[in-house]
């Protein structure tokens, strides 16, 4: 009774991972559909262009009621999307916490129903914003840049850090120079610090230029020096930072891509390659052995060929030398 309970058991066991598998099947041929991801992709601009159109008090007051279904409608809409991306990875769910975007699109559809957020209208508001930025899932393009930009962060505050002592420097030496006939730009270092940043855009470049020669010749080589090391220098070495984070981007979206991703094998499928490969072992070790007796008979016979070879040899020398050599006579016999 023991026995067949347990084959009933083990019997039993591949159903459910077997209906995992068909419904992950099934809804990832949904979600992987064109028609789904243009559909998704409409949603997301009608929601974005819902958000545009409560900006207008007008419209708000006389279209309020259908807004809203509106909204309830998109919202909607997102929560069957994730719901069905959810399914597509039943089979393999692991693969579905892994992917940031997943997370972030389950974040923000998640954040939608709970109280706290929906009673504050503001926040409301940021999260329906937030799902605007889920359009880079459906533009691989606008997802590379946004990785770029994640990844050249670090890059970027090491260069803020460079641009904001490079300001504070010559601030404090435009402060000293051109504080008291050029207070408006130069009376305090925070004045400097903004005459500075929107000095580096070159805008107005001519009249603080002409402004400085009024008080010394010597404020030729101060622009002509910031305007080298801030507008040139820093931008080109910002302009490197995102470009290489670009580029690290687009290898990472490459060797991410479906393409290139191997497909998922089925346990059937993996225990039949389990046995192929076993037969393969098994019958590489018959060829070895079979390589091996074969090697060791050619060799005892070509040791016995070499023995007899050795004895045919030892006979034909023989009679040459018995009939060389000089015959003496018997002892005690006469000449």
């Amino acid at each position: 009774m023991s026995d067949e309970s347990d084959q009933h058991q083990h019997a039993a066991e591949p159903v459910p991972l077997s209906a995992r598998r068909d419904l992950a099947r099934r809804c990832r041929a949904v979600t992987e559909a064109r028609w789904f991801a243009l559909t998704v992709f409409t949603v997301i601009l009608a929601n974005a262009a819902l958000l545009g159109v409560e900006t207008y008090t007008g419209l708000v007051a006389d279209w309020q009621h259908w807004l809203r279904l509106a909204e309830h409608a998109c919202l909607a809409v997102f929560t069957v999307e994730i719901l069905l991306r959810l399914a597509a990875h039943a089979d393999r769910p692991r693969e579905f916490w892994k992917d940031p975007w997943n997370l972030f699109d389950l974040a923000v559809v998640l954040c939608a129903f709970l109280p706290v957020v929906r009673e504050n209208t503001t926040v409301l508001r940021l999260l329906r914003l937030a799902r605007v930025l889920r359009t880079a899932r459906f533009l691989p393009q606008l997802r590379i840049v946004l990785v770029a930009v994640a990844r050249s962060l670090p890059g970027t505050l090491s260069f803020l850090l460079v641009g904001a002592l490079l300001l504070y420097v010559y601030a404090m030496v435009g402060w000293v120079f051109f504080g008291g006939s050029d207070p408006e730009h130069y009376g305090s270092v925070g004045r400097a610090v903004l005459s500075l940043f929107l000095l580096m855009t070159l805008d107005g470049i001519g009249d603080a230029v002409r402004a400085g020669l009024e008080v010394s010749r010597w404020s030729l080589l101060y622009y002509a020096s910031y305007v080298l090391l801030a507008s040139f220098v820093l931008v080109n070495v910002l302009i490197g930072v995102v470009l290489t984070s670009l580029e690290e981007a687009r290898e990472l979206e490459r060797d991410e891509s479906p393409a290139r991703r191997p497909a998922p094998v089925a346990p059937e499928e993996r225990r039949h390659l389990a046995e192929r490969i076993a037969t393969a072992r098994r019958a590489l070790d018959d060829l070895e052995r079979d390589l091996q007796r074969d090697t060791e008979r050619d060799l005892r016979r070509a040791t016995e060929r070499d023995i007899e070879r050795d004895a045919d040899r030892g006979r034909a020398r023989s009679p040459l030398a018995v009939a060389g050599e000089p015959t003496l006579p018997a002892p005690g016999s006469g000449p």
